[in-house]
């Protein structure tokens, strides 16, 4: 067992002491032992803290079961009502049918925050189960990264490292088998979506993505990235010399493929209601825009920073008596609430500025994949800023969605020296940011050591991966990313011991936020530093 929790790699070395090198080289052996490790690992977590998330589940398990499907986006005997597309839903249907052979009780939707033992078995045991998507779409993309030639050693091909990053990714871990959610089983169709479009199977690739939106519609961050990549390069079906789009060569019959393809799986899930004429009260349930700019904690993007920069320029204000303190609003964005605020000094925010914001943040990234597409790698890549630019100027973010970012960067990593250079700074930044999700004295063990085992793996593996071609971090990276321990110790210990943690309790999560942002905003910058490259490269050949 302690193989398998301290040095994932370790369980390898003696596979590969029995094993001869073809049997591992097909990644057979060598990534069923990668993922049983984890899932044993995953079971260790089954008694551990859990968030409010797990009984938003255990609710719509409850809902979804007892009442009929006229009511399901009606109910609101919990505080958490459903709030994910029709698909999902009828997910947690199924489950529940399952869940009835474990407790009956967590069934009925006026037992609000139950947990009984049976409850929290069947809730962490589901998470587990259904992340045999994730593990088959890791496998899939493991089949996607290119060999080194004349390396014999397993564990230093791209394709093991991928492995580990993706199937022991602290994020996951924690978001997942911790704090309670089921996003491995959602990831898994993103991974396995990507990974049918770098083996050139884009109909199924372009399946899998539609499934995906109806399950949960925060991966509309990175729909523009599907929908122009599809367009441009399936349903114009050549070229002209100089790589720009060849207008005659449009395929009305791929368009229509792709659009029935769409309103299919839209039809499975909307249709029941849309029949009833409830889709304006499930629309209503998926885009609730009345929680405010940002999440009860604030997800390190470029609000956080507008928060502080307004919040510093009222107290300025108020010092140098520019501003008077009473007619101020009230500073409910550093409360920790979900809800509506007013800034202070600068303008405040609506829905529709952080729409155009976000378009305007990936429309460089969209329009290099129309004007030269650089097959499915370029369409990878623009889906990462996609999804970054989402998170950095999208309405209401929440801390998780960084995920979105870091696992599909994986597979850059292990192919570019540079992306792996990006990846270590968003990996490292974004998934410290996770940390107040864990607050309890309890998890803080946990956390800290499964992050610095997967930080130091990342480090070393990445390094030997890129050896002999420089290295993958500038100076004044490293820098900020020690800054993190700094943060860490501060936030993690000393502040709990502090005066301050009465009178201001919001404060470990607003310097994590804000430190985490500069990181975050860096790496969504030398992505299209790299973007632009990539093109100057393109137009030198």
């Amino acid at each position: 067992m302690k193989c398998f929790l301290f040095a994932p790699e370790l369980s390898i070395k003696l596979c590969l002491q029995t094993q001869p090198l073809g049997v591992m080289a097909d990644g057979g052996s060598w990534f069923a032992a990668l993922a049983f490790g984890v899932s044993l690992l995953k079971c260790l977590f089954i008694s551990a803290y859990h968030s409010t998330d797990f009984e938003v589940h255990r609710n719509w398990l409850a809902l979804t079961h007892s009442l009929p499907v006229s009511r399901w986006y009606h109910e609101n005997t919990s505080e958490w009502t459903l709030d994910y597309p029709p698909l999902f839903a009828w997910f947690e249907f199924g489950l529940s049918h399952v869940a009835q052979h474990f407790d009956r009780n967590m069934l009925v939707v006026e037992n609000l925050n139950y947990a009984s033992a049976s409850t929290v078995l069947f809730q962490r045991l589901s998470v587990i189960f259904t992340d045999l998507v994730f593990i088959y779409a890791a496998r899939e993309c493991c089949r996607c990264v290119q060999e080194q030639k004349g390396s014999r050693d397993i564990l230093n091909q791209p394709a093991f490292v991928l492995a580990v990053l993706l199937l022991w990714n602290f994020g996951l871990l924690i978001v997942d088998h911790i704090h309670f959610q089921y996003n491995g089983f959602l990831f898994g169709f993103l991974l396995l979506s990507v990974a049918k479009h770098l083996q050139e199977r884009i109909i199924s690739g372009a399946l899998l993505f539609s499934i995906l939106l109806n399950l949960k519609h925060i991966y509309l961050y990175v729909a523009p990235a599907y929908g122009i990549y599809l367009l441009r390069s399936y349903c114009f079906t050549q070229d002209n010399k100089d790589g720009s789009v060849r207008w005659s060569s449009f395929s009305l019959l791929r368009l229509l493929t792709l659009g029935a393809i769409v309103a299919s799986v839209c039809a499975l899930s909307f249709g029941p209601f849309i029949a009833m004429g409830q889709l304006p009260q499930v629309l209503s349930r998926l885009f609730p825009f009345k929680r405010g700019l940002c999440h009860a904690y604030w997800a390190p993007n470029i609000w956080a920073l507008y928060n502080v920069l307004d919040k510093s320029l009222a107290m300025l204000g108020v010092r140098l008596k520019l501003l008077e303190e009473a007619e101020l609003p009230r500073a409910s964005m550093t409360g920790g609430l979900v809800q509506e605020f007013q800034h202070s000094v600068l303008p405040s925010v609506s829905p529709s500025i952080t729409l155009v914001c976000t378009l305007l943040s990936i429309l460089p990234a969209v329009a290099s994949i129309w004007w030269r597409p650089c097959g499915a790698r370029g369409f990878l890549r623009c889906l990462l800023l996609c999804a970054l630019g989402s998170f950095m100027f999208g309405w209401h973010v929440h801390e998780k969605a960084i995920l979105i970012a870091i696992l599909p960067l994986s597979i850059l990593a292990v192919e570019s020296r540079e992306d792996a250079g990006i990846f270590l700074v968003l990996t490292t930044t974004g998934h410290y940011s996770l940390f107040p999700l864990l607050f309890t004295p309890a998890e803080l063990p946990i956390k800290v050591v499964l992050m610095l085992i997967f930080t130091i793996y990342s480090f070393t593996a990445l390094r030997k991966l890129h050896s002999g071609q420089g290295s993958l971090l500038h100076p004044l990276e490293l820098v900020y990313l020690l800054g993190l321990v700094a943060v860490a110790i501060v936030c993690e210990i000393l502040f709990p011991l502090s005066p301050w943690k009465q009178r201001l309790p919001f404060l470990p999560l607003l310097i994590t936020s804000v430190y985490c942002s500069v990181g975050v905003c860096y790496s969504f910058l030398r992505l299209y530093v790299s973007l632009l490259r990539q093109r100057e490269k393109l137009k030198q050949l």
